[in-house]
């Protein structure tokens, strides 16, 4: 995510950081710079000039602090001016006594809005509280499907009238609104507090869509209207956003597919074109995969600093407590099981990819591409180390040291990998093992100091303060076996 901006931002402030002293010569030519990056990420160019202009206000404004150096100042106005940009937001969403409260939710077909529904309904059950989802999408019976399948696979019941779906076209006016009005009613009968409307798209705006949207928002009595937007799709995105909310009123927006390489645009200009917050955004094809938009953490993704708050929130609502807490101790003690240790793999892979975990960690997303570690290998590894884990019996598993090469042969077999693999797969667990008996160890200074370069994106050295210096990665590629050797 960002991967693109991230690097250019980087470039800027390694320039910058580099001169001795700060300029109005050297701040025009970094804020130059800047403009030039968001320019490429496809940020609409009056919020990139207005951008650029507070930034040099501010960054030629500063006092010099002594502890600190110029780049640093140049980054704080930047990281200062992106938060403004896309905040303040609050996520909380409206309810109202008596309820139902209800939801619409519109936007441009593929944007992701069905699957968004489903998110955003377990989102709301998570809360404690009982959604109604509707297939309102009348106009293309997949979707009312998908609603379905969705429905259950987070727990939420679905309103379906499959009497009114038709084919495109043929849907007479007012068939969504009914079904609107029999789901407001049934929701009300079985004690649903929240309605959630997946109303049909369009591959563009057009006066039908629009027609049916204001007549489910007027005659149903909508509380909240979420317009879901396809980050991928730049200023196509926003230009969208901005048609709907003219005709609309919009309460919010909800920007998905943020685990492609987005370029950003339309995450950094919605909220100056449109007036509205992006709320939410969606990460991924699971139910889970729905997050709480910060500014203050979008901004330090951005920045490459991660977002360890945003990461910390999401492990808080996913993880089991009690598990957690009797893992962390047993890591500290050194007393670490492979049982453990894959107990604890479960409890991150609920976070989302691997990638998206590296990502939101100071410096890990430069880490990673440094050593050519793609998202797609990392997840790969993971899915193989649950193979290998699943191969070996319960009292191989509690003594890993007994296995030998014959033992090793048969769980690569029976995993569908190779014996290096198992190898591999044992030696990540001693080394996660040792590096937490290590941390466990250390003093609270010693504790601070490693601390202190993980927050500064010194990973590289991690080992070293562990004692553990002179280690190989234990991220491995898969070799080409069949590949020849150089003379």
């Amino acid at each position: 995510m960002f991967t693109a901006l991230t690097d250019r931002l980087n470039d800027v402030f390694r320039k910058i950081s580099g001169r001795g002293i700060i300029s109005e010569e050297n701040i025009r030519e970094a804020v130059a710079n800047v403009r030039t990056a968001l320019l490429e990420a496809d940020v609409n160019f009056q919020v990139v000039k207005e951008f650029c202009d507070t930034v040099q206000a501010n960054a030629m404004g500063q006092e010099v602090i002594s502890s600190l150096q110029p780049g640093q100042l140049f980054i704080k106005s930047v990281y200062d001016e992106l938060v403004k940009l896309m905040g303040p937001v609050d996520t909380s969403i409206m309810t109202v006594t008596p309820g139902p409260t209800v939801i619409m939710m519109c936007g441009l077909q593929g944007a992701g809005k069905t699957t968004t529904c489903g998110k955003l309904a377990r989102y709301l059950d998570a809360k404690g509280l009982h959604p109604l989802m509707v297939a309102a999408d009348l106009q293309r019976p997949a979707a009312v499907e998908q609603l379905r399948v969705l429905g259950e696979q987070v727990g939420v019941p679905v309103y379906i009238d499959e009497a009114r779906v038709a084919e495109h076209g043929q849907v007479p006016r007012g068939a969504a609104v009914a079904v609107c009005r029999a789901a407001v009613a049934d929701a009300k009968l079985h004690g649903h507090d929240v309605v959630i409307i997946d109303t049909a798209g369009r591959l563009h705006i057009d006066e039908d869509l629009m027609t049916e949207l204001r007549d489910i928002n007027t005659q149903i009595g909508v509380h909240q209207i979420f317009l879901v937007l396809d980050a991928m799709s730049g200023q196509d995105a926003v230009n969208s956003a901005k048609a709907f909310n003219d005709q609309l009123e919009l309460d919010g927006l909800i920007l998905t597919k943020f685990d492609s390489d987005t370029r950003g645009g339309a995450l950094l200009s919605a909220k100056y074109v449109t007036g509205k917050p992006v709320k939410f955004i969606g990460v991924g094809e699971k139910v889970e995969g729905l997050e709480e938009f910060r500014p203050e953490g979008m901004a330090q993704r951005i920045l490459g600093m991660g977002d360890v708050v945003g990461l910390v929130n999401d492990a808080m609502q996913k993880f089991d407590a009690a598990k957690t807490a009797k893992i962390n101790e047993k890591m500290l003690k050194g007393q670490l099981s492979l049982d453990d240790f894959m107990d604890q793999m479960a409890q991150v892979s609920k976070l989302g990819s691997v990638g998206r975990v590296m990502n939101m960690l100071p410096g890990m997303d430069g880490f990673t591409r440094d050593l050519n570690i793609k998202e797609s290998d990392m997840d790969k590894q993971v899915v193989r180390m649950r193979a290998i884990y699943n191969s070996m019996s319960k009292k191989e598993r509690k003594d890993p040291d007994m296995l030998d090469g014959p033992r090793r042969r048969r769980i690569a077999t029976g995993a569908g990998v190779q014996t290096q693999d198992v190898s591999q797969f044992i030696k990540q667990f001693e080394t996660s093992r040792d590096l937490m008996q290590s941390f466990g160890s250390l003093n609270m200074a010693r504790k601070m100091s490693v601390m202190s370069q993980l927050m500064s994106g010194g990973l590289v050295n991690l080992a070293g303060s562990f004692g553990l210096k002179g280690r190989k990665s234990t991220f491995m590629e898969k070799k080409d076996r069949n590949k020849k050797k150089r003379r």
